[in-house]
């Protein structure tokens, strides 16, 4: 990659394009949905309620990985576009602390629109990004917001860990508002300490509540399964300090 590329793509991708417009997210998602600018902006503000439709009453948590890959459909993209765009400032505070860490090889597990994998996608320091979520309409919208801005060589979309086009090792894990989604979280952690590099950063957060009112039926809040997270978390990782006023935290390996 020349220098003159590189710098264009940091100006597109870097922390001003995605406050500028997400990284063109609200024309790619229109096109890619076959969506007016009109009939998207209809849904946009909707978007959460009709995911929480889909939610079937007495959810079984040990069931999430299904639900995420064969039932929400498209109707994630449209609840990730409007929180990332409505929550623009605290997502691009995460986009600060990734320029931060990342290098090398970088897992976005669970990266949903793809805007923390086009960002570090968009980094000198970072070799290959690999986005894994299990939704396929996820992956098939970042492979193609990733072809349009020109990265389709430095973003690999994937279905969960087991690909084996995946590297053993990772240099930087980054997983933010997925913990709180499955199963077993301090599972996950331990899957992630066995993937990462020696000196790999790992950035996390997590929202281990359904709401007040229910109104994040897909969020775990499990005493028990909370937890031995923290346990496992305080046992397999140190935190990082960072100065960004953001709930999302950085790691390495103990």
């Amino acid at each position: 990659m020349t220098e003159q590329v590189q710098q264009d793509l940091s100006s597109v991708l870097g922390v001003a394009g995605f406050l500028r417009d997400g990284f063109a997210l609200r024309q790619q998602l229109a096109d890619h949905l076959a969506l007016t600018p009109e009939e998207l902006e209809r849904r946009l503000p909707h978007s959460t309620a009709e995911l929480a439709a889909l939610h079937p009453g007495g959810f079984d948590p040990d069931q999430a990985g299904r639900f995420y890959e064969e039932t929400v459909g498209t109707a994630h993209l449209l609840e990730l576009a409007a929180w990332h765009l409505d929550s623009a400032d605290y997502i691009a505070d995460t986009l600060r602390l990734q320029e931060r860490f990342a290098r090398g090889q970088v897992l976005d597990f669970g990266g949903g629109i793809g805007s923390h994998a086009l960002a570090a996608a968009g980094l000198e320091a970072v070799e290959r990004v690999w986005f894994v979520d299990l939704n396929p309409h996820n992956r098939s919208f970042v492979a193609e917001r990733a072809q349009r801005l020109g990265l389709a060589g430095k973003l690999r979309c994937v279905r969960d860990l087991d690909d084996p086009s995946l590297p053993a090792r990772f240099d930087t894990v980054v997983c933010l508002d997925v913990l709180e989604h499955l199963s077993d979280p301090a599972a996950q952690l331990e899957l992630f300490a066995g993937r990462m590099e020696r000196q790999a950063a790992a950035l996390l957060n997590w929202y281990f509540f359904k709401g007040h009112q229910g109104e994040y039926p897909f969020h775990i809040d499990d005493p028990v399964l909370v937890e031995r997270f923290f346990r496992t978390l305080q046992s397999r990782f140190l935190e990082v300090f960072h100065p960004l006023l953001i709930t999302t935290r950085a790691y390495r390996l103990v």
